[in-house]
């Protein structure tokens, strides 16, 4: 029905308040409701807090004024509030530092700005002022979302997209203003109270697949990862083998792969305790980690074994394995108190060709393994020319297709 006074085919700006305050508020209990239910997850409380602040502030604004209780510059004070807390939430989030000051800056600038002369009764630069708040916020917001890449494509899409457009809106009153200043004041509530519902629902969808992402991203480090060093798991590490020697065949380049034991491991276990020999893996992969690339690949094998897959040739590997030997070498002589002296063997194969699969290449370089524990240990020895041996690579194969039942539990863990 029509109000007698109200042309046919416009907006009711009070009903559309009224709906958005509604649909804020609810966002906000869903939200603390999802924080009550998983509460790991301390920025979901920021959030749902963040809308009912906001809810509040709307509410505040559509009583009419000889009923305000408070000074009428306190709900958009309000509104700014939400807006650091929404910001400060996503920073929480993502595990980054806090930055309590800068969520309520926003709130003290405004009621700190409506004191001078310029800002002091409601025109251009009171609008220009609220808009640049809320606007700058939003576009925090959307960079904190933005530089986060452990996200999906889709989620990090949207999560850019829906507060930049959230701070445009917020900014199209310093055009409006300029360019059609007759419609501001009832066309722009319309707009605003129909975005605030938009965004809303959009930013309450954006938060739904941030913490479905994250906890896909723990799951997924769990299965793949190593519990004790951290490092890939033999799965794990099989797959992003696979998917850097298709990378390098494109590129038509070389691909390595390392193959590590720690030398006299058992006796480590023998003599000072399964507690040491767990210190010494995890010391392993420390010092490995440290001496590699940021684009190679590193996991544990089984057991003391740990294998490495790496971009380029022979002499690139050797590099690499020998920088891991020494460094080995000294980190290894004294593990806290005790004076294990652990050494590596290192084996090192590489494959010219394009690799469909990383089993031959694996054999080569276990037998190359071989070769340099029978021949003293602490050494790094290449499948060259000579190969490693027939007796070797029959040890390997036989050794990488049937594992030690100590190794299989491992795997299966």
């Amino acid at each position: 029905m029509i109000e007698a006074g109200v042309p046919a085919g416009t907006l009711d700006v009070p009903t559309l308040a009224f709906v958005a305050i509604c649909i804020a508020a609810m966002m906000g209990l869903f939200l603390i409701f999802a924080w009550w239910q998983e509460r790991r997850v301390r920025a979901l409380a920021w959030w749902g807090s963040a809308y009912l602040i906001g809810a509040s502030s709307m509410a505040l604004w559509s009583i009419p004024e000889p009923m305000f209780a408070l000074p009428p510059d306190v709900p958009a004070a309000l509104i700014f509030i939400a807006c650091g807390m929404i910001w400060n939430g996503v920073r929480l989030f993502h595990g980054r530092r806090m930055l309590s000051v800068a969520a309520f800056a926003g709130a003290l600038v405004w009621l700190i700005a409506l004191r001078l002369p310029l800002f002091a009764e409601a025109g251009t630069a009171r609008v220009a002022l609220g808009a640049l708040v809320v606007a700058g916020y939003t576009f925090c917001i959307a960079y904190e979302l933005g530089r986060e890449r452990r996200k999906s494509l889709y989620s990090r899409t949207a999560a850019i997209v829906v507060p930049s457009l959230h701070a445009g809106i917020f900014l199209l009153p310093l055009a409006m203003r300029a360019l059609l200043p007759g419609v501001l004041a009832q066309a722009w509530l319309a707009v605003f109270a129909l975005e605030i519902m938009i965004y809303a629902i959009g930013t309450a969808f954006i938060v739904l697949l941030m913490v479905k992402d994250h906890y896909v991203h723990i799951y997924r480090s769990a299965a793949s990862t190593d519990g004790l060093t951290g490092l890939l798991n033999r799965r794990a590490f099989l797959e992003g083998a696979l998917a850097l020697c298709g990378l390098q065949a494109k590129r038509r380049e070389p691909v390595s792969l390392l193959m590590f034991d720690l030398d006299h491991f058992k006796s480590v276990n023998d003599r000072f305790g399964h507690a040491a020999g767990d210190d010494l893996l995890k010391l392993f992969a420390q010092t490995a980690r440290r001496c590699m690339r940021a684009d190679d690949i590193i996991g544990r094998f089984g057991g003391e074994e740990f294998v490495a897959i790496v971009p380029g040739d022979l002499r690139i590997a050797a590099r690499i394995a020998e920088r891991v030997r020494s460094s080995f070498e000294q980190a290894g002589a004294k593990v806290g108190a005790l004076p294990i002296g652990a050494t590596v063997s290192i084996g090192i194969a590489m494959a010219c060709e394009p690799v469909m699969e990383v089993g031959a290449l694996l054999v080569r370089a276990d037998a190359a393994l071989y070769r340099a524990k029978h021949e003293g240990r602490n050494r790094v020895f290449a499948a060259g020319d000579d190969g490693a041996g027939d007796t070797g690579r029959f040890i390997s194969a036989v050794r990488l297709a049937h594992p030690a039942p100590a190794e299989r539990q491992k795997d299966a863990a």
